[in-house]
């Protein structure tokens, strides 16, 4: 193409840029063709209007502007505002998904995301694959079924701008544009729904925990800024907590508060105002779970705020929430930060046991750009982050098989992509938009699935009305190291890419066998929340282990947060502990336990050795590392520890710590032996006497604040479970 028309198409791009603008709407463009012919375009466009804050993402060395963002950096500007965004994918950065759902959030109404990439795009992976490509993959020979897609979806839709090199410009359609929305009494709010939601936060009921639902751009954390800074100047609370799985996500909320607030001084994350004595204060997950606790925080007259609350697991959430009488909950429901729609599934029953008062609120209106705004609707659908969950068909129609799915399979398949992500969405956490990429091209990676079907299995995936997935499984496998690269992982002189299960237990239990080994790991495991406890994840992972079995797979082996539930789950279908992470996880608050099964004779050879270094470190590790690990996963950790029936002594011991006058702290190490034991029989509504006499025994942790109190009260728990075990044959324990 000439000059003359790369330069009318660049005036018609600014034409269409201020249709845009009068819309309050944003687009996406989507320049292809020779890297260095595209980037001399993206320049002249980038000069050719005052654009406001133009940001160019990239590799800094490859950029015709500067500074320039690394895709990697691209959390930094959150809470920003640009109106020209070039993402330049054709070089040696690649497309990051993270980046692009992130950035996308930044843009104001009339900007432009333009989208450089080169052409043909999507028939083999970007250098951004090097990410996931574990060892001994190289990038260059994974599938590209991910950037296929995201081509496709970019080429159907009529809501983007194709701007190839050596094409046609197509401008996108625009319809009708929408009413903009009435402005707020409450002159601090934009729309009337973050009115709504600045007064709700404003005025908390005790026992009444509010949760606030948002797209991206309508406000959420705005609102909680708003708030926060009507409550201390009220003065109504000495200080105000809030809690989100990053520092940066609260940023916006900080910088609200600052501006209505301008009499208050700032240290970093936390904000006093002198003239009420309140303050507002930032607290990492893990740094409030610790000090709740330690009993430092909570009570009557304690407020916590959560910011991106489906970006933490429910269990965390579901401690807080019994700790602070006043609390409030905001999440994003489509998005990189976690997905909201998830959250409300798996919280909404702990808020209706906890506190069935609770309110539900939902920002609906944007903010930053208008309804039915182009951009949105574009990368949504790119990555995912609307992902429908199917439906839940009745119990009589699902299949009597698993189903194995291969990545091809999946690609070649859009809407049962779109229903399984769906459902690894709701049943996790925290999913990215990276997440998706992984499960299409990931190598190692594997896929196993329950079908709701009238018909046969083989009609399963052809993605009929009468389908749907139920539950899936995504797995990867690992190890299978040489003996030589095992002894310098385990040495710390070489970390490959990739293999949590076996890099770690290497790395921090020295075992080399665990590297030369051969494992299937467990990424994600989801069944449909309307259909779960009916053992369709059981089925899943016995149906996988007898396949990985009949391939000579040696271990089977999963991670998660240690929770007392999901402890269950794992050590009911036969799994052992075999590590413990000694520091909590920043964004969960949890420690992060990994299990193994063997499948075969050097599956178990493997597995004696990996348990007995974890039962040595067991107890020295509850004493100071994990002293305050939940007592209700100490119980279950227990029940792991070699059997050793009580001796006569040390029955005789007990008896004289619960009937007598024998000093308990005398007496820990025999406690120890019957936290041990008991945990290995059924105990009944003596469970929680279980877990406060192994707290104190394996963790020294008080069961009182006075020391008398703490001893009576221990004989007590000491009484319980020794009725409850029938540890004691004799009856003597009934004795007083």
């Amino acid at each position: 193409m000439s000059e003359a028309s790369d330069d009318r198409r660049i005036s018609l791009l600014v034409g269409h840029a201020r249709r845009w603008q009068r819309r309050r709407w944003r687009g996406l463009v989507w320049l292809s063709g020779p890297a260095e012919h595209t980037r001399r375009l993206a320049l002249t466009l980038w000069h050719a209007q005052p654009w406001q804050a133009p940001l160019w993402v990239g590799d800094p060395q490859e950029a015709p502007v500067s500074p320039c963002l690394p895709a990697a950096k691209a959390r930094t500007r959150l809470g920003a505002e640009h109106q020209l965004i070039v993402m330049d994918v054709s070089g040696r950065d690649g497309l990051d998904p993270d980046a692009l759902g992130a950035l996308a959030g930044t843009l104001t109404a009339g900007g432009m995301l333009l989208l450089v990439t080169p052409e043909p795009w999507g028939e083999r992976p970007d250098p951004n694959y090097a990410r996931f490509a574990d060892y001994p993959w190289h990038w260059k020979a994974l599938s590209s079924f991910y950037l296929a897609r995201l081509a496709r979806q970019l080429g159907a839709s009529p809501q983007v701008v194709r701007w190839p090199v050596a094409g046609p410009l197509v401008l996108s359609r625009l319809p009708a544009g929408q009413p903009s929305p009435r402005r707020p009494e409450d002159p601090a709010c934009l729309t009337p729904d973050q009115a709504r939601a600045v007064t709700a936060l404003s005025k908390l009921k005790r026992r009444r925990p509010l949760v606030i639902t948002a797209d991206r751009g309508r406000g959420k954390s705005a609102a909680l800024g708003i708030a926060c800074a009507r409550l201390l100047q009220q003065g109504s609370y000495p200080q105000l907590l809030v809690t989100a799985p990053r520092a940066s996500a609260v940023d916006s909320l900080f910088e609200r508060v600052m501006a209505l607030c301008p009499e208050a001084q700032r240290h970093g994350h936390e904000v006093q105002l002198p003239a009420t004595g309140s303050s507002l204060c930032f607290l990492p997950p893990d740094v409030l779970d610790t000090q709740l606790a330690q009993g430092t925080l909570g009570g009557n007259g304690a407020l916590l705020l959560v910011d991106e609350a489906a970006a933490l697991p429910a269990a965390m959430l579901a401690r807080w929430l019994a700790a602070f009488p006043r609390m409030a909950f905001a999440t994003t429901v489509h998005g990189y930060e976690g997905s909201g729609r998830g959250f409300a599934l798996r919280f909404r029953q702990v808020l209706e046991r906890q506190t069935p008062q609770w309110r539900e609120l939902t920002l609906e209106t944007p903010i930053r750009w208008a309804a039915n705004d182009p951009l949105e609707s574009v990368i949504q659908q790119a990555l995912l982050l609307n992902a429908p969950l199917p439906e839940a068909h009745a119990h009589g129609l699902i299949d009597a098989q698993t189903l194995s799915l291969n990545q091809a399979q999946l690609a070649a398949n859009e809407p049962l992509l779109e229903q399984l992500f769906g459902l690894l969405v709701q049943s996790h956490y925290r999913t990215t938009p990276s997440d998706l990429r992984q499960l299409m091209d990931g190598p190692g990676t594997q896929l196993r699935v329950v079908m709701a079907s009238q018909g046969h299995t083989s009609a399963a995936f052809m993605g009929g009305t009468e389908t749907a997935p139920l539950a899936v499984l995504v797995t990867r496998e690992e190890g299978g190291f040489d003996p030589a690269l095992a002894e310098q992982v385990a040495l710390g002189q070489r970390r490959p890419q990739g293999h949590l299960l076996a890099q770690s237990l290497a790395a921090h239990g020295g075992h080399r066998e665990a590297l030369t080994a051969s494992w299937r790991r467990v990424v994600r495991i989801a069944a449909h929340p309307e259909r779960r406890r009916e053992g369709l994840g059981r089925r899943l992972l016995a149906a996988d282990m007898a396949s990985a079995a009949e391939q000579g797979v040696a271990l089977y082996g999963a991670t998660f947060g240690a929770e007392a539930g999901l402890l269950t789950f794992w050590l009911a279908l036969g799994f052992t502990p075999v590590r413990l992470g000694v520091t909590r996880e920043a964004a969960t608050g949890e420690y992060a336990i990994m299990v193994a099964k063997p499948l075969n004779e050097t599956g178990q050879a493997v597995l004696q050795s990996m348990q007995q270094g974890f039962v040595a470190s067991l107890q020295g590790l509850l004493a100071f590392e994990l002293r305050d690990l939940p007592a209700p996963v100490v119980a279950l950790l227990l029940s792991e520890l070699p059997e050793r029936p009580l001796s006569a002594v040390e029955r005789q011991t007990i008896r004289d710590v619960a009937y007598a006058h024998r000093d308990p702290a005398l007496a820990r190490a025999v406690l120890q032996a019957l936290g041990r034991e008991a945990s290995r029989v059924p105990l009944g509504e003596a469970r929680l006497a279980h877990q406060q006499l192994v707290a104190w025994a394996y963790q020294n942790q008080p069961l009182a604040d006075a020391p008398r109190e703490a001893t009576q009260q221990l004989r007590r728990v000491t009484q319980q479970l020794m009725t409850a075990s029938m540890l004691f044959s004799d009856g003597q324990e009934r004795l007083k």
